[in-house]
């Protein structure tokens, strides 16, 4: 089953980051945020990829096109430029980069893919980690038999919630409450091929009329995941990934 990630947005909310690379680049750890959530769905066997590309397409091209060379050990003659590889690659997933335009919205670059997802296929963006079970998501996608599965997720707000009384007096102070009953579109999504019937042109937003049509159509359904789950949107939040790479034990998939 083929994955599709969006990597093609110009990130401008973390622009300290994206004026040099396109926000799936950006790093947590030794690797870009993309190998990253392209690993967490390898960990669960799901190795074939199509990323989206778009903003600064190039340098995502060139990262899978140098990934194995700069990945290992290899003797090379540089007569002939004949390499051989000291030891095996770990990784054996199979990616299509795919151009889908500079200006091309979610929804757009999503339809330009249309000839690559000729079955079932996932969709996530290319900005957000989390520890969802894949299979466990598509297990449920394939139960209710409709056209779409959006990942719904509760994140922890950003700042401390206080409540105040009349005379300006904390009566109640809880650091990163969860947000409410809302429940947020957490990517992570599973499509069935009629998507393609909801999407119109390039300017098309994903998260608009389509999602809202299927909505209104009865075809999307909800898998609510209460794990962990982290967007990079901003600098804050590279340093709290970062921060979780670090502990040595990262809440997502990790063990490449």
């Amino acid at each position: 089953m083929k994955t599709v990630i969006l990597c093609g947005g110009l990130g401008t909310r973390l622009s300290e980051e994206t004026v040099l690379k396109p926000k799936p680049m950006v790093a947590i750890g030794p690797r870009p945020i993309l190998f990253h959530i392209m690993n967490s769905y390898a960990h669960f066997g799901h190795k074939d990829f199509v990323l989206a590309l778009g903003y600064k397409a190039e340098s995502i091209k060139e990262y899978f096109l140098n990934y194995r060379m700069l990945d290992s050990d290899f003797k090379i003659d540089l007569k002939t430029g004949k390499t051989n590889f000291h030891t095996p690659s770990q990784i054996d997933w199979e990616v299509d980069l795919v151009d889908t335009g500079l200006n091309t919205m979610t929804g757009g670059r999503l339809l330009r893919l249309k000839s690559y997802l000729k079955s079932t296929f996932m969709l996530t963006y290319g900005d957000g980690l989390s520890d969802i079970n894949i299979n466990k998501l598509l297990d449920f996608h394939k139960s209710h038999g409709k056209i779409a599965t959006v990942t719904a997720v509760r994140p922890s707000a950003r700042f401390g919630g206080l409540k105040i009384d009349g005379s300006k007096k904390v009566e109640h102070f809880i650091e990163k409450p969860q947000t409410g009953e809302g429940w947020i579109n957490g990517g992570f999504f599973v499509f069935e091929p009629e998507i393609f019937k909801y999407l119109k042109d390039d300017q098309t937003v994903l998260e608009r009329s389509p999602l809202e049509g299927l909505s209104r159509d009865g075809e999307l359904m909800a898998y609510e995941h209460s794990g962990f789950w982290q967007c990079m949107d901003t600098i804050r939040d590279k340093q709290l990934l970062e921060e979780h790479w670090n502990s040595k034990n990262p809440p997502w998939p990790s063990n490449v």
